[in-house]
């Protein structure tokens, strides 16, 4: 690395709390649009992370440099036990890293995909678990703005963390126009780049539980538009022959509540209270559910046999190898983050719990 370089990454804002020999790579755990993602430790204290290795390149070719720092920033203000918290952040010349919190359960999709639908019982543990997290994500005013079976994540129990926070915003009640997110599960709202909300967020919650009920999602199209057109066209509504057997009638009125176009008529819009009020969740024992006292009705496999192995090969080549521009270092100023000495000051408190 050569002295400018130097400068640029130990200097001021840019001053590297850690660095990536601080920590032992193990393996590759999955891929993400701009790198890889691994299981790897802190040597000094053998703490296991999942670490997030994004290339800098990539980042500025994609027009991301706000939506990357933006995550990094919104990571360093929450911490909770229902969602994927970040403990170090730093960068060398080419990569920036994300040091977060290790979940050797692996994604929903993986789940859903090799068990095809999951069954009452463990959807809604999945989904009090989820509400649980956008309850204390929303009430931060962040909305999540991504939420799909790829960035819901178990742990060792069974029990769903929140993940992927690149395209979270942090807000009033209202956004701005934009369309973010991903098509299948965004909101009609936000498909159609109108103002959106936190009721955005529980319309993907609908399309998720959909999806684990029935094997499939709600809206299908062979495009973007043709997606759209479908959405604005028919409202999904699960009716009582629909219902697979061994599930209730609660559950497919909780989906089809979540799944209204209009924001203002959707469970949800008027706070996440109003999810958990819902019949099919109502009588839940939440106080149990964050103490983490309910066994998980879905487990999930032993060890590391929850992650797509058969792709590591290509993860591992998919990187490209050439210096980053050195007068483009400045775009990542104050990337780094060390939660334990980070904590405290005011740009970087923990939020409400």
């Amino acid at each position: 690395m050569g002295n400018n370089v130097d400068a640029v990454l130990e200097g001021g804002k840019n001053h590297q709390l850690m660095k990536p020999s601080d920590f032992k790579f193990h393996y590759l755990i999955g891929k993400g649009g701009f790198g890889r993602v691994w299981k790897g430790e802190l040597k000094r204290t053998k703490q296991v992370f999942a670490i997030k290795e994004m290339q800098k390149s990539r980042i500025v070719s994609k027009r991301s440099v706000g939506s990357v720092m933006n995550e990094r920033k919104l990571l360093s203000i929450i911490k909770h036990p229902f969602i994927v918290n970040m403990e170090y952040a730093w960068q060398d010349i080419n990569n920036l890293y994300l040091a977060m919190d290790y979940v050797p359960g692996g994604d929903l999709r993986y789940h859903l995909i090799k068990n095809e639908r999951f069954t009452e019982k463990q959807t809604k543990f999945f989904v009090a678990c989820i509400v649980t997290g956008l309850e204390y994500i929303h009430l931060n005013g962040i909305i999540h703005r991504d939420i799909k079976p790829e960035n819901l994540v178990l742990d060792s129990r069974g029990y769903v963390k929140i993940a992927d926070f690149g395209i979270a915003k942090r807000i009033g009640p209202w956004l701005e126009r934009e369309s973010s997110g991903t098509p299948g599960y965004m909101a009609p709202e936000v498909m159609c780049s109108k103002m959106h909300g936190f009721a955005a967020d529980f319309f993907a919650l609908g399309a998720v539980t959909f999806e684990f009920m029935t094997g499939y999602r709600p809206y299908w199209g062979r495009n973007r538009r043709e997606l759209k057109d479908i959405m604005l066209s028919q409202q999904v509504q699960l009716k009582r022959k629909d219902i697979p057997e061994g599930w209730s009638y609660e559950a497919a009125d909780f989906i089809n509540k979540l799944l209204k176009r209009k924001p203002e008529e959707r469970l949800g819009f008027n706070g996440p209270q109003e999810v958990k009020n819902h019949q099919w969740l109502r009588d839940y024992n939440w106080k149990d559910l964050f103490s983490k006292k309910i066994e998980a009705p879905f487990k999930p496999g032993r060890k590391d046999d929850n992650f797509d192995k058969t792709a590591q090969e290509d993860w591992l080549d998919d990187m490209d190898s050439k210096t980053f521009n050195t007068s483009l270092q400045d775009l990542f100023e104050g990337f780094a983050f060390d939660n334990k000495k980070n904590h405290g000051s005011d740009e970087n408190t923990q939020l409400l719990s």
